[in-house]
Formats: structure tokens, C-alpha cells, sequence
């Protein structure tokens, strides 16, 4: 096995996730099988319970984890399928120790950071890297030859450092031979006097030498290239060759990130420093796709979407969903213009954040958890409905067209008991198995299976699939008691699990709407570039007037 360790200095939230994504795609086009571990050194267990203004998305696995949105990164670059396991945070390590202690399994020794904490980390990555990990592209299941790890944060955090004491004697362990490991950096450019700066990326290296760890490459981000002085100078003070300091510049759009990365010969650098073959990495798709992408971005042909939610001041907060939308915008051949409202604002019918929803194309009415924003939600949907606008409702954004329909076509007095617990009429309820007093991991989570009706839109969009498994996160559903009345007023739930109890795809009829759809689980988190999201990429034909009566195929769209 074979370990490439990323860790960052100075400045975090610099793209470290995209450039660890972006040498997996690279290290993948060279033949290898590869498989991804996050590090997240907070003392939460998972990020299931963190705020999505702090902390952006909490992106859900197939195995019901809720992990941190670079997983999610890793999955639509690498288009493979993680596990819970692949995320370390030092609440899941400490859970570890602690529950061993009690037990008595360190034979009554002091429990210490080193060894016992040390030893942990290690045996966890150990143990998970060698797990076989399913691939998406060649749909097999195989054990990796590659594995990536990510250390968040930056080098000299308090909370990181018995992570990178942790990686010093994995090193040892395994052999030099076995581990490449790249620093990423800021460098800033001043525009005043045309300077790039090097001191951050001297300062961090010197602080990662402190902890007895010797980046082999250095990734730097960048506003512009860097000359190769600025290489070489990088290269003298950080005890790495000028040929493996690689630039990171901004670029308008992610996917460039491998193309621009293997331009500089990373792949051959990394092979060599793990003494594996080099074989040339075949990036065509990637060179294709951001081929069609400056196509768009010259030709602005655009398809505008307003996305209304309760967390739009983060737009992490939906990195899944927006990622999704651009997929499969992409594969309409259309530039995605995104706009935002905050879904409180649209409670006043006089807001002019009503407007972009008057501009949009299509409508997207998000999830989130509270009642704060509801009724924002609920009238976006009346006027997508009553206009036949393209609406397509995520988890609670569905729950939102179900009390739509139930006020303004059944007449009841409807809420969810989420936002009303005395409500009328709960057309939205709590699931009996959802866990009140204790929030992490209580939820609905995972991929699960939905049988769809034939014929129906879902079932076109999945192209005549009658089952389909994707990933949930929710605490409530609809109330088996209103079905047969829904139905009766012509609201078709077209999605069900195999039990016919949980309402999972609800729509309207072609006939009586061109796209009214909402889904209870979120279709976003199995998107990737070259094979988009079936209900997302039926949306944005739906917004551009281009969505065909028979079965639609997303899974073999040609990015040329």
C-alpha cells in the first residue's frame, strides 16, 4: 500500500479538498486504484450535528455516515463510494480509547496521546486503507493500491498535532519509500508591487519540520502562476526540489484543477517518489469537459435557477445541490446562472427578492430542518405550481409541496408538526423510529431503496428503472393517513419504499404541470461531472424547454 499524505500551513480554506481530488483523478487516469481518508481533527463524533453555516454541507454516504463535504469532493471527482470509516475526526479516536479503557483492554496501563492515541490513528488508517472500495466507473469492488489522506486544518493547529505525530511514525512503519507527502500553501500576490510572496509557505514548512515531517512536493495556491524563481526560492527553504514545488492557479472552474496540475508533471513526480510505474495519465474527458465549459461561458448560453433555502448566506451549505444543478447543466450543453433568496425574505409578499424567482427558469426549493423560512418555502412553491414554472423540491423542500397541495387545493389547515406540533391537519409527521432527545445519527441516513410507479415522470428520469437506491437524511415524512386524499386530488406519489408506507417521490402530471417534482431523499449526493443526477439533470431539460415524453438516459451523455 502506498500513502499520499496532503496537510495544508498558514491559511485553510485555500481548495485543499480540490487539490487532493485533482491528484486522485490524475493518479486514477494513471491506471491505479485508489481509495481517500479524511482527517477532521474537531472532538465532534461525525459532522452530523455541526451548523451548516460553520461547517457548509454535511454530505451523507451510502452507509449512512454523515461526514465533512470533502468526501464529498472525493466521491463526484474519484466516482467512488465511501464509508463512514473513511472520515477520522478525534471524537470517533477518543470514542475508540475510551470505550477500550473501560473495557480493560490496555491491561491497566496509563492511557496516554502517545502511544495509545498515536497507535489509534494509525490503525485506523491502516485498516481502512486496505478495504476494498467500490468504483463507480468500472462498477467492481477492488482493493486500492493508492491511498489519499487529508489532514484538515493547517500545521501548528493544537487540535492537529498528535495527527502529525501520528503520520511521523506511519512513516517510519511503512518506509519512506511508501508515502509522499505534499504541503499545500498559500502564496499572495500583490498587485501593487507585482510580488508574489513566499514567507507564509516558508513559515509553514518550517513548522511542519518542527513536527519531524519533510514535505516531499509543494502545492502552492496562487492568484498567478509562479515564476520559476519563485519556485526555486520556494524549493531552497523548504528542502524540496524546484521540479516538485507545482502551481495551483485561481481558475473559473474546478475541473481544470487536474488538467493544470498534470501540465506540471505532478503524476511523474508522485510515481517516482513512491517507486511505482509512471504510466501517462488519459485526462481526455477532463480536457473535453472544460473544453464544452469555455464553449458555454463564450457563447452565454445560459439556464437560470433560483435556488430558495434557509442557509443561503453559506452557500457550502448546498455544495451537493449546486454541483448537481452544474452537471447537469453541463450535460444540456448550458452555462448555470445561479441565483439565491433566502426563503424568510419571500414571506413578504412585497420583497424584491421575489423577483428572481419571477426571472428564474426553474425553481429549487431546498432542505433544511426548522421552521424558520417555511412559509417562504411553501408560497415559492403555490406560485410554481400556479404558474408551471420547473419545481423540484429536495427533502424538506418536498414536505413544502405536500402542504402546498394540501392548503391550496385540498382547503385543510396543514402544516408539518416541525414547524407546528398542534397543527390541524399534520400532513408532515415525525417518523415513530426518530430518536427526540439525541440528534447525531437518529435521522432517516443512507441509501435506501424507492420503487417507482411506471410511466410516471421519476420513473422516465431513471430511465424505466422500477427501483432506484439513493441517500436520505430526514427525521420527518408524509402521513400515510392523507395519501388516498392526495391522490384523490390528483398529487401523485410516484416514489415508495418497499414497504407502499413512506412517500418518497411525489409529482405532478405532465398533463396538469411540464415539471412539479420533490423528492424526500437528496439525489445531489450521487452526482459526478460525467454522470449527473437523473432527477437533476430532467430539471434543468425541464427549465430549457428540452424534456423528452419517453425514457431519458443521463448516463451516457457525450461532453464534446
Amino acid at each position: 500500500m502506498k500513502y499520499l499524505v496532503i496537510c495544508g500551513g498558514t491559511v485553510s480554506g485555500i481548495g485543499k479538498g480540490t487539490i487532493v481530488s485533482s491528484i486522485g483523478v490524475i493518479l486514477k487516469a494513471c491506471g491505479y486504484k485508489l481509495t481517500a481518508i479524511k482527517i477532521d481533527p474537531y472532538l465532534n463524533i461525525d459532522a452530523g450535528t455541526m451548523s451548516p453555516y460553520e461547517h457548509g454541507e454535511v454530505f451523507v454516504l451510502d452507509d449512512g455516515g454523515e461526514v465533512d463535504l470533502d468526501l464529498g469532493n472525493y466521491e463526484r471527482f474519484l466516482n467512488l463510494t465511501l464509508t463512514w470509516d473513511h472520515n477520522i475526526t478525534t471524537g470517533k479516536i477518543y470514542k475508540n480509547i475510551i470505550e477500550k479503557e473501560r473495557r480493560g483492554d490496555y491491561l491497566g496501563k496509563t492511557v496516554q496521546v502517545v502511544p495509545h492515541v498515536t497507535d489509534e490513528i494509525q490503525n485506523w488508517i491502516f485498516r481502512v486503507s486496505q478495504q476494498p472500495i467500490f468504483d463507480r466507473d468500472t462498477n467492481e469492488e477492488s482493493k486500492p493500491d493508492i491511498c489519499l489522506v487529508e489532514v484538515g486544518g493547517t500545521v501548528g493547529d493544537i487540535e492537529g498535532a498528535t495527527y502529525f505525530e501520528a503520520l511521523r511514525q506511519l512513516i517510519l512503519k511503512v518506509g519512506l519509500e511508501n508515502v509522499c507527502l505534499i504541503f499545500t500553501s498559500f502564496v499572495p500576490y500583490l498587485r501593487g508591487s507585482g510580488e508574489l510572496k513566499t514567507k507564509p509557505t516558508q513559515h509553514g514548512n518550517k513548522e511542519l519540520r518542527s513536527l519531524g515531517l519533510i514535505a516531499d512536493m509543494i502545492v502552492c495556491r496562487s492568484e498567478v502562476p509562479l515564476d520559476m524563481a519563485t519556485k526555486e526560492k520556494i524549493a531552497l527553504f523548504t528542502n524540496a526540489r524546484p521540479d516538485r514545488v507545482f502551481c495551483c492557479e485561481d481558475v473559473n472552474t474546478v475541473y481544470k484543477v487536474p488538467v493544470q496540475l498534470e501540465s506540471q508533471g505532478i503524476s511523474k513526480q508522485i510515481c517516482d517518489k513512491l517507486n511505482i510505474e509512471w504510466r501517462v495519465p488519459n485526462l481526455s474527458r477532463y480536457i473535453s469537459y472544460v473544453s464544452l465549459w469555455e464553449r458555454l461561458k463564450e457563447d452565454n448560453t445560459t439556464v437560470t435557477i433560483v435556488i430558495v433555502g434557509k442557509y443561503t448566506e453559506s452557500q457550502d451549505a448546498y455544495m451537493s445541490l449546486v454541483k448537481a444543478l452544474f452537471h447537469a447543466a453541463m450535460a444540456c450543453k448550458r452555462k448555470l446562472n445561479l441565483t439565491w433568496v433566502e426563503s424568510e425574505n419571500l414571506e413578504n409578499p412585497e420583497h424584491p427578492d421575489w423577483e428572481k424567482v419571477y426571472q428564474s427558469q426553474g425553481v429549487l426549493v431546498a432542505g433544511g430542518f426548522g421552521g424558520r423560512g417555511a412559509e417562504g418555502k411553501i408560497l415559492t412553491v403555490k406560485y410554481a405550481r400556479e404558474n408551471k414554472k420547473p419545481m423540484l423540491g429536495i427533502c424538506l423542500g418536498m414536505q413544502m409541496a405536500v402542504i402546498e397541495y394540501a392548503r391550496n387545493v385540498l382547503g385543510l389547515s396543514a402544516n408539518s408538526t416541525e414547524v407546528d406540533e398542534h397543527t390541524e391537519n399534520p400532513v408532515i409527521i415525525d417518523m415513530p423510529d426518530f430518536d427526540k432527545e439525541n440528534k447525531g445519527h437518529t435521522m432517516r441516513l443512507g441509501s435506501k431503496p424507492t420503487s417507482l410507479t411506471q410511466d410516471s415522470l421519476a420513473y422516465r428520469l431513471y430511465n424505466g428503472s422500477s427501483v432506484v437506491w439513493e441517500r436520505h437524511r430526514h427525521r420527518f415524512e408524509v402521513n400515510p393517513q392523507y395519501i388516498t386524499r392526495f391522490e384523490e386530488a390528483g398529487l401523485i406519489f410516484s416514489g415508495k419504499d418497499p414497504t407502499n408506507t413512506r412517500m418518497e417521490v411525489v409529482e405532478l402530471s405532465q398533463q396538469t404541470h411540464p415539471f412539479f417534482l420533490g423528492t424526500q431523499y437528496h439525489p445531489e449526493f450521487k452526482t459526478s461531472p460525467f454522470t449527473p443526477s437523473p432527477i437533476y439533470y430532467g430539471f434543468i431539460l425541464a427549465a430549457i424547454n428540452l424534456l423528452p415524453s419517453g425514457l431519458i438516459d443521463s448516463r451516457h451523455i457525450e461532453f464534446n
